[in-house]
């Protein structure tokens, strides 16, 4: 083969010389810079976190268009209602069904659970994806958002399983407190009322009283825009706030040489008074000790009045110093009930 043939630059000059004098005949030698450093893209890495917790969680993750058409986003709202959202549209689109671009990953999420609904009896699915949001003549903005959709039954079809029992508002709310809990997100939950979501079932999630994120059932005039067979249980977060409040630490105790001592209490309060504040004002009075609350049992009955409840709590105490006695325990349950006292005018139910 002619040298010249085929060589169009340096390098090509460069490879013949060493081919022709032998690679071998060429001494090795190290680089003479350092690597460039590695450095993390900590969004990248936090998102990723979210996807292995949502997948751990028996969440499907999937992956829709970003391209959708209004009509398409209005099935999230009761049929009359027309949304009021501006969408960046585009000038030259693919199809007629993806002529703007989404303001709403929630929706991309229900219908693949809509046309999946007829072919497996549970789903789970999850999407991080963004969204489109116009700003006049600059581009738009690209929010990600974390939407999440179950529906069918609570158990896998066999001979000793419960076949009529659904999935429910309790088994989405218990995803998205293991997930924020995963993430070790400080969060409370406040009742909510959402257009695409079922009064009285569904929930906000608030971070330092601030919502980010809502869940819950589909409204019954929502779930009739789709081709359900069961009631559908969804979710829609900001991820972006979600993963700037992820902390960079979090503090971990050693598992304790000393055993608990466990103890239900219940306590009457007024209707109206929301469990959590039950709970966290229980927390506060417990201190270091109450290694764990947990709320059992409420009931409704004329045993205990009209316009309230009993709540039943399972408190856990634990020292990190010592075994604990029957009076310790006493001391501070005896502190937990005064307080409840105090503040709710709580009764201890005998």
């Amino acid at each position: 083969m002619d040298i010249g043939e085929g060589l169009t630059g340096v390098a090509d000059v460069m490879e013949e010389i060493a081919r022709i004098y032998g690679y071998h005949r060429i001494p090795e030698t190290l680089m003479a810079d350092p690597l460039p450093p590695q450095r993390g893209n900590l969004s990248y890495e936090r998102e990723e976190h979210v996807r292995d917790i949502m997948v751990s969680l028996g969440l499907n993750e999937i992956i829709t268009h970003r391209m959708t058409r209004v009509e398409t986003e209005n099935r999230l709202l009761p049929k009359g209602t027309q949304s009021s959202l501006e969408y960046v549209r585009l000038v030259n689109p693919i199809a007629p069904e993806y002529a703007v671009m989404r303001r709403s990953v929630l929706s991309s999420v229900l219908e693949v659970v809509e046309h999946n609904a007829r072919l497996r009896e549970t789903l789970a699915f999850f999407e991080i994806g963004q969204v489109f949001i116009p700003q006049g003549e600059e581009l738009p903005l690209e929010p990600r958002r974390l939407a999440f959709a179950l529906t069918g039954r609570r158990y896998e079809s066999a001979w000793d399983s419960k076949l009529g029992v659904k999935l429910d508002f309790y088994d989405l709310k218990g995803i998205v407190e293991a997930l924020l809990a995963s993430l070790h997100l400080d969060v409370t939950y406040v009742p909510a009322e959402h257009p695409s979501f079922h009064p009285g079932k569904c929930a906000a999630a608030m971070l330092d009283n601030v919502p980010f994120g809502v869940f819950g059932e589909l409204h019954p005039a929502v779930q009739a825009n789709y081709d359900f067979v069961s009631p559908v249980l969804a979710g829609d977060f900001d991820l972006e706030a979600v993963l700037a409040a992820i902390p960079t630490g979090f503090d971990s105790r050693p598992v304790p040489e000393f055993p608990p001592v466990l103890e239900d209490i219940a306590v009457i309060v007024d209707e109206a008074l929301p469990a959590d504040r039950v709970e966290t004002l229980i927390r506060q009075t417990g201190g270091k000790m109450l290694a764990d609350v947990k709320l059992f049992d409420v009931f409704h009955g004329d045993q205990i009045g009209a316009g309230k409840k009993s709540l039943a709590y399972g408190l856990t105490y634990q020292s990190f110093d010592k075994t604990l006695t029957d009076a310790d325990a006493a001391q501070i349950r005896n502190k937990i009930v005064k307080r409840l006292e105090q503040e709710f005018g709580a009764k201890l139910r005998s």
